[in-house]
């Protein structure tokens, strides 16, 4: 007993101490340790922490030279025209002002230390490179620090179809480039036009708070040199964080995506709008060689809605995604939905996929395909809560799919369902799930649950059978006419409808089992 009193006192003077010097180190940054106990609180994001200890503005105009004020010894400055390069080599942190137009320039910043830039109504396009970029120190530029991108007022941006390289050590991949973190905040709007390479780019993390931003890359996954380049609208190496603000996201490009991560993703807030036109890209030439056709390449680059590479959790916000040749939504990780509005449709392939596990705990969630799986998890796939409308295309696929032939399993266990082409064979149905005696296409049916109505409208086309399943025994109608309620899911579905006429649909209850789905998992075809 006296010894394990001895070990505890031990044990808590040393969670002190460790707690102490952690504190003290945030304090060097004057970030407080809050960060720390809590890391869903993006304090050291927040703008409102960090003090500017001066203003730099930068001033363009089209027919002169770029005018460059506030500076002083520290820093140095070279204007040719409108392009601006400014190195800084001091610790404070400075605000960079951009105002005014320029069709033939750029801003081009050093530093070492985190700084910010207000974009107050510049409209800067650069033909032969980024409109923006940030660097790291000159002795160090691939190693950037955090920059706060305000936005105030309404800005463009936008690159050239060709870049000129950039210095051996230098990294350039965006309109808009960082080899630091970005946070995006202010009340404003920015678009952004890339023709050249990616629109956005952090080679460490992007992070949006605030403000209105629009990215349109017409861009294609061209081979230049030795490098295939796989061009997003936004795209990021650590991780990409949507906590608030509006995006509209749209890539047309041949092998382009919406947004492309080499690390994970969150989405807690916010309204995201992705629309991916462009084909799929391969040594093969076909732009639909990942899916169906049975080819791909070392080189391939697939055009998806958004890609992680690491887990993608969503637990708020409205992200609306659309894809023409390959999945809308894809994590080479593990997807989790708790909470938000999530809309995904693909045309050739998964309109959801997680090469992991695949949990839905709450949110509204609607994954629609017309070429493959609506729902599609490598590993197990969890129904909990929420309200879900899957849909998948004819025979083999379905609409939620999990790897049976991988040892995994789909659970519903809870949540309201809507299952357009039935789920994976072997599943596990702890809550009851009931298959319609017959659907029929373009139709709006009413799915009465306890007190609450949904009303959804079914697809042009799509796989056997319809399946729900509810809390509570449900009641099915079709052919309903629908007034008010909720809309989610761009009109295809509305909660608390006033519906009426109709016919009542028989329900028997269901047991699962559409085959396999393709394959294992069904789905994460194609390597990028």
């Amino acid at each position: 007993m006296e010894y394990d009193m001895k070990m505890k006192q031990f044990l808590n003077y040393l969670l002190f101490v460790t707690l102490g010097l952690l504190v003290a180190g945030c304090q060097k940054d004057n970030i407080v340790s809050v960060a720390l106990i809590t890391s869903s609180d993006d304090v050291s994001d927040d703008i409102g922490g960090t003090t500017f200890a001066q203003t730099i503005y930068v001033a363009y105009h089209d027919n002169g030279n770029a005018i460059v004020t506030g500076t002083t010894d520290n820093f140095s400055v070279t204007i040719n025209g409108n392009d601006v390069t400014i190195i800084y080599p001091g610790e404070e942190h400075v605000m960079y002002e951009l105002s005014g137009t320029a069709t033939d320039g750029f801003f081009k910043l050093y530093s070492g230390s985190k700084q910010g830039i207000t974009l107050n109504g510049v409209n800067l396009t650069n033909p032969n490179g980024a409109a923006i970029n940030i660097q790291g120190p000159t002795s160090a530029p691939n190693q950037g620090k955090r920059t706060f991108i305000v936005l105030k007022g309404t800005s463009s941006l936008a690159d050239g179809t060709s870049y000129i390289d950039p210095p051996s050590s230098e990294d350039e991949k965006a309109a808009l480039f960082s080899e630091g973190q970005l946070v995006f905040s202010g009340t404003g709007s920015l678009s952004v036009e890339a023709s050249g390479k990616s629109g956005i780019v952090s080679d460490d993390y992007l992070h949006i708070m605030e403000g209105t931003i629009t990215v349109n890359t017409t861009t294609s996954a061209i081979v230049n040199g030795s490098e295939t380049l796989k061009p997003a609208c936004l795209k990021a190496n650590d991780y990409i964080k949507v906590t608030g603000g509006t995006l509209h996201l749209s890539s047309s490009g041949t092998g382009a995506k919406g947004i492309s991560c080499d690390g994970y993703g969150i989405f807690r807030g916010g309204i995201v709008n992705v629309t991916v036109t462009g084909s799929n890209y391969g040594s093969s030439g076909s732009g639909g060689g990942f899916h169906g056709g049975g080819q791909s390449s070392s080189d391939g680059v697939s055009a998806k809605g958004i890609k992680f590479d690491g887990n993608l959790s969503i637990t708020g916000g409205s992200l609306i995604v659309k894809a023409t040749a390959h999945e809308g939504i894809e994590s080479k990780g593990s997807i989790t939905i708790s909470g938000g509005m999530v809309y995904s449709y693909s045309q050739s392939d998964d309109a959801i996929n997680s090469a992991g596990e695949f949990t839905i705990s709450g949110g509204y969630v609607c994954g629609h395909s017309a070429g493959n799986d609506g729902l599609d998890a490598n590993g197990n796939c969890y129904l909990k809560d929420g309200v879900v409308y899957a849909i998948g295309s004819s025979s083999p696929e379905m609409a939620v799919d999990a790897n049976t032939e991988g040892g995994y399993k789909l659970y519903v266990e809870g949540g309201t369902l809507i299952a357009i082409g039935g789920l994976e064979s072997g599943s596990s149905l702890t809550q009851g799930c009931y298959s319609a005696s017959s659907w029929s296409q373009n139709t709006w049916y009413a799915l009465t649950v306890g007190s609450i109505v949904y009303a959804f409208k079914t697809p042009s086309s799509g796989g056997t059978p319809m399946v729900v399943s509810a809390a509570s025994t449900p009641a099915l109608s079709s052919g309903v006419t629908v007034n008010g309620g909720t809309s989610y899911f761009e009109g295809l579905l509305y909660q608390d409808a006033s519906v009426s006429g109709g016919s009542s649909v028989s329900l028997s209850s269901y047991t699962g089992g559409n085959g396999g789905g393709g394959g294992p998992g069904g789905g994460g075809h194609g390597p990028f």
